[in-house]
């Protein structure tokens, strides 16, 4: 069982940056691929970024590479995504997920945290 919790969230004008954070409970973080996702009103849940277990391979979207980078540190059981040159376009509740050990879906989700970029 993997518990997780968002923090970072808020308000920031166009070209600002903010950085998420994502705490979880449990030994076993470190086995676990995460995700950063993101969701507006009306449209499904986009994952943004991911990153695999040893950090050795990571993945982001089109509309966010080479502007977020995500991050972990298995010692302090946290997930990062670090958000520069934000666009409106990026405002959206955003969700860090556990995906499963022997499974591609994504089984463990945070609260989420409002992210909200000024124009």
């Amino acid at each position: 069982q993997v518990q997780l919790v968002e923090s970072g969230g808020g308000l920031v004008q166009a070209g600002g940056s903010l950085r998420l954070s994502c705490a979880a409970s449990g030994r076993t973080f470190s086995r676990y691929a995460m995700g950063w996702f993101r969701q507006t009103p009306g449209k499904g849940r986009e994952l943004v970024a991911r990153i695999n277990w040893s950090s050795g391979s990571s993945y982001y979207s089109d509309s966010v590479k080479g502007r977020f980078t995500i991050s972990r540190d298995n010692a302090m059981n946290t997930v990062y995504l670090q958000m520069n040159s934000l666009k409106p376009e990026d405002t959206a509740v955003y969700y860090c997920a556990a995906r499963g050990l022997n499974s591609d879906d994504y089984v463990y989700w945070g609260q989420g945290t409002q992210v909200t970029v000024s124009s």
